[in-house]
Parts: structure tokens; sequence; C-alpha cells
């Protein structure tokens, strides 16, 4: 598991959890192994490869509404994405609000980074950070001319790239980049690291046909 605590003002901190193959599939997940990231009550939205955002204003608030990224300002929130080559995304401010973000390529199109990070400046948040987690990248993701050409339209030339073999490929950490740019979110710290490529450590649906999930929580730790 990558874990990261960020210090917040208030002497608050905000806690970032990336699970991998060790602590299992997180598709659904039991009491037990969500325990095992974090305790207290889940937000896990029911994702539709979109960029609604469900707002979440007290512990467990939220859990099961559609969305693909969950924002609060409510400590011990536990806001969960799970991912198997999409990008998870979370997003910190330092006035004391987290984001929880699932960015595929349909997500990305969509402006599921954009929305989310609106709304956590909307909760106050102003000083963002943003921190991704392990995806899919381009050397393994071989990706249809016609949705690329749109996709590099959207958010410049630098998504589209090149598989191993040679094929048109998408660049997700740099669509996920882009995004984050428009959103003036400039601080960016990445795992930089493949779900496809590390087949011992992560879940590729992708490059292994694999069901299981990661999950990605994040969440504000009072002092």
């Amino acid at each position: 598991m990558l874990a990261l605590t960020v210090e917040l003002n208030g002497a608050r901190r905000a806690e970032i959890r990336f699970s991998d193959r060790r602590e299992g599939d997180f598709g659904e997940g039991s009491r037990a192994q969500l325990a095992s990231v974090a305790t207290g009550r889940w937000t896990r939205p029911a994702q539709q490869h979109g960029a609604a955002v469900v707002t979440v204003t007290a512990p467990g608030g939220g859990d099961g509404v559609a969305g693909d990224a969950a924002v609060t300002s409510a400590s011990e929130a536990v806001l969960a994405i799970r991912t198997a080559d999409c990008a998870p995304v979370a997003l910190v401010a330092a006035e004391g609000v987290v984001a929880a973000v699932h960015a595929g390529w349909r997500g990305l199109a969509a402006g599921v980074v954009e929305q989310a990070a609106a709304a956590v400046r909307g909760l106050g948040g102003r000083e963002l950070r943003a921190y991704v987690g392990p995806c899919i990248h381009p050397e393994c993701y071989e990706f249809g001319r016609e949705p690329l050409n749109d996709l590099a339209a959207q958010f410049g030339p630098e998504v589209v790239s090149r598989t191993a073999w040679g094929t048109p490929a998408l660049d997700i950490p740099a669509a996920v980049r882009a995004a984050l740019r428009s959103s003036d979110v400039g601080d960016v710290i990445e795992a930089d690291r493949c779900t496809a490529c590390e087949a011992g450590a992560w879940y590729s649906h992708r490059a292994r046909g694999e069901t299981g999930r990661h999950v990605m929580a994040t969440w504000i730790r009072p002092s």
C-alpha cells in the first residue's frame, strides 16, 4: 500500500492510501478489509465514468450515490474510489478539504477533474495539491485514433503517445496533468507506477482482463 500524510492548516492532516494486490480486491470490500485501510465510515460513489461529484457533509454521507468523485471538509469522512487502470487522484487543500477522483478517459473527457477541483474550491479550498496513484501508462494502453484525436483536441498533443509495440496510445497521466493545469492545480505528485507493467503489484483489466479493483481512500484527521 502507498500511504501519504499531508499537513493541513489548523494542525489537521489529510491521509491518502492507494491499495495494491496485497490488500486484495476492493470491488466490494468486506468490513474488515475496509478497516485495514481506514477506520470510520466510508463514502464509495457508484462510479459511472462521468463527471458527477458527490459532496459529503458527514462520515458515510453519499455512500452509493452515482458519481466519479467525492469531496468533503468533514473530519473522519473516508472518501474512496476504485480503479484498475484508470487514474486515482486525491485533491487536498491546505484549508481542510479533500476529494477523491476516478479519472478514466471518459471521465477525463467529461471534466471530472475540473469538476472535483471546483467542488473543493466551493468548500473553501484554495491551496490545492494533487496526488496521482498507479494507473495504466501509454506504453501499455493502445487506443483508438478517433477518441484519441478528440482527447488531443481537448487536452493537447502531449496525451498522444505510442505503445511499446508501436501503435497509437493514450497517455492517461498526461491527460490528468493537463486537466489539473486547466483547474489551476500546479502542485502534482505522481506515483509513476503502471498497473499493466507491474503484474505482481497491481490489477489491470486492460492488460490481463482482471476484474479486481484497487481502492484509493482519503480523509481528514483532526488534531
